[in-house]
């Protein structure tokens, strides 16, 4: 039988048996002897990476790297020199040559001096940027009932400490925050850490998710320990759907992995979650899975709607104080603007803003921004909430098991959307 032949069922043999290191070995040195060296420095890679002291692989590794072998080099005489006063170059060490040539595949097997990180100190954290929050809720325009319902779950047991011991209460806890997008569910959640006096930490799942098999479950595990060295801290789930997304339609058992680590996260069985308040947001609630809503996770479920009139008119002065205007009528804005985003409201105001710019720049005499400006942005700008009420009316009305949303039944009948 030929080599190549011989090496393609070894080949097959070793992929239906990637832990047979003697089969392995065998391998690498067939593709050693068929000069195809890349080859066998992946396969003796992966033979050390299961086993590190190898002296068959480490041997073939040095063969395939073109080192000598130690016995080579114990039969040369070595050659005079003073002896070095510090340790020993890599350069001299054939494991560190081969170690440094496969550093994206096998780990190093010592750690080195220097290697080891600071521990940490205080409320820093080496990882994960968690903020000392500056917004409160009264920066919050409108959302009356939203701040009620948080005062309740939150607020009103940090501020009567003594009340909370009487009744039991515990400072844990979680609440989903849902609605269109636009509507201020983060900002909403940094007022929240920043009326109670908390630090506040931000999770989406580019922080988690990771190629490599366990580490996703680790990432997720170590955000919710930075969370709890800063305790008490605000944990906002961003996109929580994304993260906790219904087991049972996952696409890989990865992510119904992943979603078990958030359970049992919530559930403090990797540590203790007191003074750890979670908040999630979410666009498409009914996409998140539906252990997590229930009682002890994120059993509180709060609807952030479109911002009404007061709302509006409070956000619209937001946009437009810094700006230079003039004769406007916020009131006829405000009644044009329904249905409008706090991010649609801003976008209004900007694209109002380049309207009189650009008048300036043509004429070459500045001028204010007007409300001739405002009614032509609402000719371009639309409500970015009303595909997601389109959407969720047919969950109103389909999908309501349990009453869970209720509070947007109620909304969309008194808009006579349903």
């Amino acid at each position: 039988m030929s080599a190549d032949p011989l090496i393609d069922s070894l080949l097959a043999a070793v992929g239906g048996r990637p832990d047979d290191l003697p089969l392995r070995l065998h391998l690498a040195g067939l593709l050693l002897d068929a000069g195809r060296g890349g080859e066998a420095i992946a396969q003796i890679g992966q033979a050390l990476a299961r086993d590190p002291g190898n002296n068959q692989a480490q041997s073939l590794m040095q063969r395939a790297l073109g080192t000598p072998a130690p016995e080579a080099r114990a039969a040369r005489p070595p050659a005079p020199r003073a002896a070095p006063a510090g340790p020993t170059p890599p350069g001299d060490d054939p494991l560190a040559a081969y170690e440094q040539e496969l550093a994206d595949v096998v780990p190093p097997r010592f750690a080195r001096a220097g290697d080891e990180p600071e521990p940490v100190v205080g409320d820093a954290d080496r990882v994960y940027d968690v903020e000392s929050a500056t917004v409160r809720l009264a920066d919050v325009g409108g959302m009356t009932a939203v701040k009620e319902r948080l005062e309740l779950a939150f607020l009103g047991p940090l501020r009567n400490p003594e009340l909370r011991r009487m009744y039991g209460k515990s400072l844990r806890g979680g609440l989903m925050l849902y609605g269109p997008p636009g509507c201020g569910k983060t900002f909403l959640a940094r007022a929240v850490a920043g009326e109670m006096g908390a630090k506040f930490l931000s999770l989406s799942i580019v922080d988690v998710l990771d190629m490599w098999i366990g580490n996703s479950e680790r990432n997720l595990h170590e955000l919710f320990e930075a969370a709890r060295r800063n305790a008490p801290c605000v944990l906002f789930l961003d996109e929580v759907d994304a993260l906790g997304h219904k087991r049972s339609q996952a696409s890989s058992s990865s992510m119904r992995t992943l979603g078990n680590q958030l359970l049992a996260e919530l559930d403090g069985m990797e540590g203790s979650n007191e003074g750890v308040f979670v908040l999630a947001a979410t666009n498409t609630p009914w996409d998140v899975d539906p252990a997590l809503r229930r009682p002890g996770r994120l059993d509180r479920v709060v609807l952030v709607l479109p911002p009404d009139a007061e709302a509006r008119a409070a956000i619209l002065e937001y946009h437009l104080r810094e700006r230079p205007i003039a004769n406007i009528d916020l009131r006829k804005v405000v009644v044009a603007t329904e249905d409008f985003s706090g991010a649609d409201l801003a976008h209004l105001c900007e694209t109002a803003a380049e309207f009189a710019m650009a008048d300036s720049v043509r004429t070459g005499e500045v001028r204010m921004i007007e409300q001739r400006d405002l009614e032509r942005a609402l000719k371009e700008v639309r409500p970015s909430t009303r595909p997601w009420l389109s959407t969720a009316r047919n969950v109103a009305i389909f999908a309501n098991e349990g009453g869970v949303y209720d509070d947007l039944v109620a909304y969309l009948k008194r808009r006579k959307l349903l």
